[in-house]
């Protein structure tokens, strides 16, 4: 063989590799004009804007694939940030359901949580909250998206008991649309550490979310590296002063065939 024809040979295997990976190459994707219109929104709250340089929810969000008229459910929408965000992408044509678990009243001590069917923000009307404990997680009808950003680790950890994230994640899989996506943020822990530290550091290894998720039924398809951050070494708590905003987190997006 000529050494024309093998260098031809193994570039169109390379492209064919290419064409069948499940996973993207990470990426920050273009954002769309709707979703930086959204995030442009005076209505949002000045604390939340003051967040964005750090959270980046232009590019996560596209990512994501949320477009407007999407249906989507937000697991653990904490103080609403990204959901009057999602509220401005989807549009009038859309809804965003914020799922409030009720194992959260172990940790918000002071702070009730929303009321089940209520709107959390009357500046964003297509925006309801659901509440019911995390094993039951089910929106009232099939949706595109469900967001997980920051608390997949909880799941796993005492204070959530009794949740179960197989449970959780089979209801995640059966909310979903065929196609739809699930989106998993969360912090980066020590390559190989499994769920050790999910209780103790409140991160956890990116390889146990993916063998979770599959397991499920979901495929892989898109990794993010838009929040990622080489200067943190994954020892320290998320809420250590030196690193508290500045974690290294990983973005996966799976999808229900």
């Amino acid at each position: 063989m000529n050494a024309i024809r093998r260098m031809f040979l193994l570039a169109a295997a390379a492209a064919g590799a290419a064409l069948i990976s499940p996973v993207a190459a990470p990426a920050s994707p273009a954002v769309p004009g709707y979703v930086a219109t959204a995030v442009a929104n005076p209505d949002r709250p000045a604390a939340d804007r003051q967040r964005d340089s750090a959270r980046k929810p232009a590019e996560v969000i596209a990512f994501s694939q949320m477009r407007p008229g999407s249906t989507v459910a937000d697991l653990i929408p904490r103080e609403g940030y990204y959901d009057r965000i999602f509220a401005g992408v989807v549009g009038s044509a859309g809804h965003v359901y914020g799922f409030y678990p009720t194992e959260l009243r172990n940790i918000l001590k002071k702070e009730p949580l929303p009321r089940n069917g209520g709107t959390p923000d009357p500046k964003f009307p297509n925006f309801t909250a659901l509440v019911a404990p995390a094993n039951d997680f089910a929106p009232p009808v099939p949706v595109d998206v469900v967001w997980l950003s920051d608390n997949y680790h909880d799941f796993h950890d005492p204070f959530f008991a009794p949740a179960n994230i197989a449970k959780i994640n089979a209801a995640v899989f059966k909310a979903l649309k065929p196609g739809g996506i699930y989106l998993i943020l969360d912090h980066a822990a020590e390559k190989g550490s499994g769920l050790r530290d999910t209780n103790t550091l409140h991160r956890i290894d990116e390889a146990a979310v993916e063998s979770e998720v599959e397991a499920a039924g979901f495929q892989l398809v898109g990794e993010s590296d838009v929040l990622r951050n080489p200067a943190d070494d994954h020892t320290k708590t998320i809420f250590d002063p030196s690193i508290r905003g500045r974690t290294d987190q990983f973005a996966l997006r799976f999808r229900k065939p």
